[in-house]
Order: C-alpha cells, then sequence, then structure tokens
C-alpha cells in the first residue's frame, strides 16, 4: 500500500471514527492534507474498495471501514509506535494502592477513563503461592492489622474488629507462633493446616495460640482472594454511549449491550472467552471476526499483558470494532507498563 493510499484510508477511519457516518471523496478531498483532488481521491477509495479495506454500506452513500481496514490500519499503528509512557498523574495515582487487587481496579479505572471504552484487567490463578510471614499489628484497643506476605512480594493486609483485649507483645508472639508452623506452604496448605489446628481439641492449645489461629486464617483467606484468577471490568456507561450512535440499527445495538453485559455478570464466561482470545504476550488487538468466539465478534479488544511473580495478567479494553484504536493503544499499553513497574518494586 503507497502512503497516499494509507493517509486517505486512515483519514477515512478517524472521521468515520468519530462521527459514525460514511465518509464521502469530497470530505477526504477537503481534510487528507494530500492536497489531491476529489477525482483522485475516488481512484484512490475505488481500489481501496476493491482490496476490500472500506465498503459502501448503502447506494449514494460514502464509504466506511471494513475489518480488513481497520486490521490494514492498526497495524500501520503498532508497527510507528514508540515505547509507552504513562501519565505522570496515572503512574502517581496507580502507585497509592495498596495490593494487587486494588491495584486492578486502580488500572482499569484509569485506562476506562483515559479511553472512553469498558476496560478490564484479568489475572490468572496462582495456587503456588507459598506464605512468607505474617505481622499482627495493634492498631487500638479494638483493632488488628493483618499483614500476610507471600513470596513474590504479594502482600495484603486487613483490618480485623478484635473482641479479645490485646497487647503488642501477645500480637508479636502470636505472628512468631503462625510463621514458626506455617511459613513455606502453600495458601490453600497453609489454611487447611490452620483450620485443621482449629477443630483439634481446644484444651490442646492455650488462648494465644487460638487467637493467633484466627487472624492468620482471615489473613490468609484474603490472600487467597487475591490469588484467584480474577476479573475487574469498569466504565460500562462508555459503552452505552459509543453504540448509541453506531449507524447499526437498533435493535443490533440493542442485541449487542444485552450479550456483553451479560458476559460481565458471568465472569467466568468472559474471562473463559478473553484468555482464548488473548494468547500472544505483549500488546495484542483482536478486532470483530478474528476472534475465536462468536460471542467476542461484535467488538474489538486492546489488551497488553503484565508480569505479577509467578503469574502473568492482562490490562485491556473492550468496544465496538469502531474504536480509537491509536488512542486505546496507546492508554493501554502505558498503564500495562506502568502496572509491570509497580509489580517490580520500580
Amino acid at each position: 500500500m503507497t502512503s497516499r493510499h494509507y493517509r486517505i484510508l486512515a483519514s477515512l477511519i478517524a472521521e468515520y471514527v468519530e462521527q459514525g457516518e460514511p465518509v464521502s471523496s469530497a470530505w477526504l478531498a477537503d481534510h487528507s492534507a494530500l492536497g489531491l483532488s476529489s477525482a483522485t481521491v475516488r481512484s484512490i477509495r475505488a481500489n481501496l474498495e476493491e482490496q476490500g479495506l472500506v465498503r459502501q454500506p448503502h447506494t449514494s452513500a460514502g464509504r466506511i471501514p471494513t475489518e480488513a481496514g481497520y486490521r490494514q490500519y492498526v497495524n500501520a499503528l503498532l508497527e510507528s509506535r514508540r515505547r509507552p509512557k504513562a501519565v505522570a498523574e496515572i503512574e502517581a495515582r496507580l502507585r497509592q494502592s495498596g495490593g494487587v487487587s486494588h491495584l486492578l481496579e486502580q488500572a482499569s479505572q484509569e485506562v476506562s477513563r483515559a479511553s472512553h471504552q469498558i476496560a478490564f484487567a484479568l489475572t490468572s490463578a496462582n495456587p503456588a503461592l507459598r506464605l512468607q510471614h505474617i505481622d499482627f499489628v495493634l492498631l487500638d484497643a479494638s483493632r488488628v492489622l493483618v499483614i500476610v506476605v507471600a513470596a513474590g512480594g504479594h502482600v495484603t493486609h486487613k483490618v480485623i474488629d478484635a473482641a479479645e483485649g490485646y497487647t503488642a507483645t501477645s500480637l508479636s508472639q502470636a505472628a512468631n507462633y503462625i510463621n514458626s508452623e506455617f511459613a513455606g506452604m502453600t495458601l490453600n496448605e497453609a489454611r487447611e493446616a490452620i483450620i485443621e489446628r482449629m477443630r483439634e481439641e481446644r484444651l490442646l492449645y492455650d488462648e494465644l495460640t487460638q487467637r493467633a489461629l484466627t487472624l492468620a486464617q482471615t489473613g490468609i483467606a484474603e490472600m487467597e482472594d487475591e490469588a484467584d484468577e480474577t476479573l475487574v471490568v469498569r466504565g460500562t456507561a462508555y459503552l452505552i454511549d459509543e453504540l448509541a450512535t453506531e449507524s447499526a440499527d437498533r435493535q443490533t445495538t440493542h442485541e449487542t449491550l444485552r450479550l456483553l453485559f451479560h458476559m460481565i455478570e458471568e465472569k467466568h464466561q468472559l474471562i473463559d472467552l478473553l484468555t482464548r482470545s488473548i494468547e500472544a504476550g505483549g500488546l495484542t488487538v483482536v478486532i470483530g471476526s478474528e476472534h475465536l468466539s462468536p460471542d467476542l465478534r461484535p467488538f474489538s479488544i486492546v489488551a497488553s499483558t503484565f508480569q505479577d511473580g509467578d503469574r502473568s495478567g492482562t490490562i485491556g479494553v473492550i468496544g465496538p470494532t469502531r474504536m480509537r484504536y491509536q488512542r486505546a493503544i496507546s492508554v493501554v499499553d502505558g498503564v500495562s507498563q506502568a502496572v509491570n513497574r509497580l509489580l517490580d518494586g520500580q
């Protein structure tokens, strides 16, 4: 494809994405900044149509991009992109997140806000995560902060309302007991061992041990929730706004909305579909019929992977194929790299 052909295609796509209406050759001649006549633009547009990159939705209309046209455009964006850099304000807000779950919630919110699309953060399960140590911190007379640290730098914390009276010394002794007995086990092994200890004859253990087991069980359960396969979705209102301006018929628009909202409610289904669609590492763009699952073919996905210790994750956006791809690619890639840096402790 020549430079002129690509610039005409890119101008057509940009205008169609913004307005949602077929683009005429006269508009392209006036706004493509190539200094071409309408006749020349029509010739180029006809060539693009022969290649299957644009189409005429109805007689006497301009042209709209096909999925093949979007793919050509996106490939050029990916080839020419520079190393991403998250906006400083966004990365500063991400650095205030507490724990991996909160970080992913914040990251998906930032991506949604910046891209005006539905954003998601997906992490795979990590059943092999091992307990490194537990700390109990006395906040006041009735509250204890339970801090659980697992291998790879995973940290969770939970405030427990404690009816019993604790002292800093007793909490230190309780943490020492838990660490000596259960450190090095996987979270699941540690949780099951603690439950088994609690089921044993209570006379075998003093009150301090019982309290330690109870606090540890609560903290480990919190980290296990984070270690499970999780999906965070933010920004569904943006999809409603985008589809409201689609040139497709209203019934198709409503069906598309219904389908995606159903998948969001059935998170396990959406996790499975996203996992199968996003097979490659790094930055991936999947457009319409390129999806393996028919349920995702009304949509495009822009996603980028990150690494969290022994497990991987993905941050991305999902929306109609009439998407602002350049903005989505820049935002997703930049935030994903920021999340990688934060998880690496940079």
